[in-house]
């Protein structure tokens, strides 16, 4: 099956390579990354996660977007059930300087790989949040999900991230209930290349790909998805 997946995406988008296939990040997954990862210790990533509650809540849920005195304050992303490979890869990519965040740069230069593995394995056994908030018409963004865009070289999303936005057990994140202020300005770090830790540009080429209006609405479709 993820053999299949990975040919579709490589059709979809190498017509759109060109130059941008640099990784953005030094992760390779070896056999012995990948095993560091699988054997992380929940319970010392419990422990190492006390130090992140205040911004990533009791259980890994995040924060919402807020306006305080007229200014808003963006959200802060769930990490509760999310793919254990990609916490640990993204914590390793502000370690390495692959991407860039005042205070997380701050708190990963703090951590090893394997207090890396072990947060990811603590989130990665939490459920992940529940964040739905109406029946809102995302006919948009479903279309995006199940179908994508042929005539832009937009793969369907469903194809990566899962058809309950689950992600992939290599690297792919879990969209499902994330905060949609987070999931919006993420893609639109991609599309800006403000963000660039991604392997070979993949979303970097689709998030380029994607209008505003689509990149809201998908946004508030998964964070309504449970």
């Amino acid at each position: 099956m993820m053999a299949r997946k990975l040919v579709l995406i490589a059709a979809l988008i190498a017509p759109t390579l060109g130059n941008a296939i640099e990784s953005g990040s030094q992760i390779a997954w070896t056999t012995e990354t990948l095993k560091l990862v699988k054997n992380g210790n929940a319970e010392k990533g419990k422990n190492l996660a006390e130090s992140c509650k205040a911004c990533h809540g009791e259980r890994g849920e995040g924060m919402k977007a807020e306006v305080v005195d007229g200014e808003t304050i963006p959200s802060i992303p769930a990490l509760a059930g999310q793919v254990a490979n990609y916490t640990f890869k993204q914590l390793r990519d502000y370690f390495n300087g692959d991407r860039a965040h005042d205070s997380m740069t701050s708190v990963a230069k703090g951590l090893t790989e394997q207090d890396a593995a072990d947060l990811a394995v603590w989130y990665a056994s939490l459920p992940a949040p529940q964040q739905k908030t109406g029946n809102e018409n995302l006919a948009v963004a479903e279309k995006m999900v199940k179908e994508g865009d042929g005539k832009r070289i937009l793969p369907p999303c469903f194809v990566c991230h899962g058809a309950n936005g689950q992600g992939e057990k290599m690297d792919i994140p879990s969209l499902a209930g994330q905060h949609a202020d987070y999931f919006e300005r993420t893609l639109m770090a991609y599309k800006n290349d403000q963000r660039h830790n991604d392997i070979y540009s993949r979303m970097r080429l689709i998030a380029k790909q994607l209008k505003d209006d689509e990149i809201k609405a998908l946004a508030r479709y998964y964070q309504n998805m449970q």
